[in-house]
């Protein structure tokens, strides 16, 4: 800044001298002799002007014309010049304008015409933690996957790069099924950049799958603590990370701390069904029978589940029949118009052979919403009234064939689990299973007729209720038969 104001006051003094001399020289009379090498010459003032502005700009354009030769000199060298940051600007701008048609290529679907303008802009860039994302890309896309992975390893030598390359690494091993190496390159990308939310919810689902519920719960907690997860979000998932924990040590036979970490993930998430059965299961161990009640009561009031009245049933296991029914008021009377309530009711009824309390606790629903669980409930009553045999195989001939109910449906891919676990086997989603009936729900199971002889008494009716589902002449007969129960 100061050179240049010296410049600029430099160049107006000279100019201002030459004005000033230019005056006195027109002013005066006589001209101006030049005598060099026996010649002399005699200018007149107006001359002796003109003379000495073509001689300042000869002498200027001299200076320049020296000027550029020595900078032509100095970039044969190798040295920085104007000529230089001349042709660098230009190679810049080439090179900027391939990276940006190599994205819209890129963007468009293009990814051959990506990986050539990636080509182009690295000859004119030399920027490669540009132009190799954008080749590695383009690779995918078309389906080079050699080229992929070369170019995201080359991005591991820059620092700026590396995290770039070892998710691109990573993503690529999830592709192709190696899910032991796509977790070791998860952990290191978490490491470098703990707060990224894909990251985290890759390395969480990576750990789940292969088990590693304590590495889990860690990574659950930094993403509470980054904020990528609600806190009620988190205390239901670190619920079914302890109590993932809390299986595993129970097949180590470590009972106790079995018992410990199944009432932490109770504590955790008091509706999650399969905590609630395993904690009530370890203070039952402890002989604390009215803490098993509770907690499993709570988790009734929130989702009543067959599994649930079976731990409430296992509190006292020795109790007679109407015992039992007084004792699962206290269970039952929370949600008493739930379908689960009402067919826990006429069971316990049935094992009591109070068939017609048992058939008022079951109400409509053999009729307003047929399971194969309710159907058989209602054949087992009908039987115990002493009804026609053929009303029996009608409601039985009907269990057969209707759906099975609330399961365990995984919410992502719809697929019905027989037990609860925290991640689905068929896609591998975590916690996403919860109990509804699945849709297409209407769909028969076969196996449904296993159970009809522990309700209906023997064998031979069973038996013969799955003949009578597959005869139609049978079905016929039975069909009055129905109408006339219904009526």
């Amino acid at each position: 800044m100061i050179w240049s104001v010296i410049r600029i006051v430099l160049f107006v003094g000279v100019i201002g001298a030459l004005a000033y001399g230019a005056g006195m020289l027109i002013d005066t009379d006589t001209g101006v002799g030049i005598t060099a090498g026996g010649y002399e010459l005699n200018l007149s003032p107006l001359m002796a002007v003109l003379g000495a502005i073509v001689l300042l700009v000869a002498v200027w354009l001299v200076l320049k014309l020296t000027g550029f030769l020595v900078a032509v000199l100095r970039f044969l060298n190798g040295d920085e010049t104007a000529m230089s940051r001349y042709f660098d600007r230009n190679r810049e701008r080439k090179g900027f304008e391939a990276l940006s048609e190599g994205m819209m290529a890129l963007a468009s679907g293009e990814g051959r015409l990506a990986m050539v303008k990636a080509a182009k802009a690295e000859r004119y860039l030399r920027k490669p933690e540009l132009t190799n994302l954008l080749t590695a890309q383009a690779a995918e896309m078309v389906g080079d996957r050699k080229k992929a992975e070369v170019t995201y390893k080359a991005l591991l030598t820059d620092d700026k790069t590396r995290f770039v390359g070892i998710r691109g690494i990573m993503k690529q091993k999830l592709s192709e099924g190696d899910t032991e190496t796509a977790l070791k390159l998860a952990e290191k990308a978490f490491a470098i950049k703990p707060k990224h939310e894909e990251v985290q919810n890759t390395l969480l689902k990576l750990q789940a799958g292969a088990e590693d519920w304590s590495g889990a719960r860690a990574t659950l907690a930094a993403k509470l603590k980054h904020g990528t997860m609600p806190r009620d979000v988190h205390r239901r998932r670190d619920a079914v990370l302890a109590l993932s924990e809390a299986k595993d040590v129970m097949e180590d036979g470590k009972s106790i701390e079995a018992r410990e970490a199944a009432i932490e993930a109770n504590r955790l998430s008091p509706d999650l069904i399969p905590a609630a059965v395993m904690a009530a299961q370890g203070y039952i161990a402890q002989g604390k029978p009215k803490y098993a009640a509770r907690v499993l009561k709570k988790a009734w009031g929130a989702q009543p589940h067959p599994e649930l009245a079976a731990a409430f049933a296992a509190i006292a296991p020795d109790e007679t029949p109407a015992a039992r029914i007084k004792r699962f008021g206290a269970l039952t009377g929370q949600r008493p118009d739930h379908p689960e309530t009402k067919m826990l009711m006429a069971e316990l009824n049935l094992a009591a052979e109070e068939f017609p309390a048992a058939r008022k606790a079951l109400g409509d629903l053999a009729t307003s919403h047929p399971t194969s669980r309710s159907l058989a409930i209602m054949a087992a009553v009908e039987q115990g009234e002493g009804a026609d045999e053929h009303i029996t195989r009608a409601w039985l001939a009907r269990a057969v064939t209707a759906n099975r109910g609330p399961q365990w449906v995984c919410d992502n891919c719809q697929t019905v689990h027989a037990t609860w676990q925290p991640v689905c086997s068929n896609c591998d989603s975590f916690d996403t299973l919860t109990w509804r009936e699945p849709k297409g729900a209407d769909v028969a199971e076969t196996g449904a007729a296993d159970m009809l002889p522990l309700i209906v008494g023997t064998a031979p009716v069973a038996a013969n209720a799955v003949v009578v589902a597959e005869d139609a002449e049978p079905v016929e007969d039975a069909e009055p038969a129905e109408a006339k129960a219904g009526s």
